[in-house]
């Protein structure tokens, strides 16, 4: 089984993911790590007691008024389940359109219920939590951007 290790400032989170659950956004998420996609783009929004965001490729850009605003140009089609957004849990970001979800994810850092059924849930933190933690921690900006950068790289490994 592929895991992910997302390597930040603060340490390294442990993905596991849910190919039984969203085939689809877990391949989707393996070939854009393989490709390098998501090295050095940022966790651009972290809100407390709720998540953490990433993988937008617009972070890379000095100019915060895009970061949350790009994607791989690949959109996918939903893949709701019934697994509860919990604390640790990985899903998809997306538009107003259910089948928007392209490249950014977001980390469960408290448990969020209203989410259920509303994104696609493709795997959760195994090892690394408190990396999250420290992450939503981080002071921010009026649009939850962290004031000093979060980067991401992002190594994936067969869990044997």
């Amino acid at each position: 089984m592929t895991k992910a290790i997302l390597t930040t400032r603060h340490g390294d989170m442990t993905l596991e993911f849910f190919p039984d659950v969203a085939p689809n956004h877990v391949q989707n998420f393996i070939e854009l790590a393989k490709s390098g996609f998501y090295d050095d783009t940022l966790f651009h929004r972290v809100i407390p007691g709720f998540m953490i965001q990433g993988g937008d490729p617009n972070s890379k850009n000095p100019d915060k008024r895009f970061h949350g605003t790009g994607g791989s140009g690949k959109n996918l089609k939903a893949e709701f389940s019934k697994t509860p957004h919990t604390r640790g849990i990985v899903s998809m970001a997306r538009a107003a359109n259910p089948d928007s979800a392209s490249s950014q994810f977001f980390i469960m850092v408290d448990d969020s219920p209203h989410l259920d059924g509303q994104y696609s849930v493709f795997g959760k933190v195994v090892s690394g939590m408190e990396v999250a933690d420290a992450i939503v921690a981080e002071a921010t900006d009026h649009r939850d951007n962290p004031v000093n950068p979060v980067s991401i790289r992002i190594r994936l490994v067969e869990d044997t």
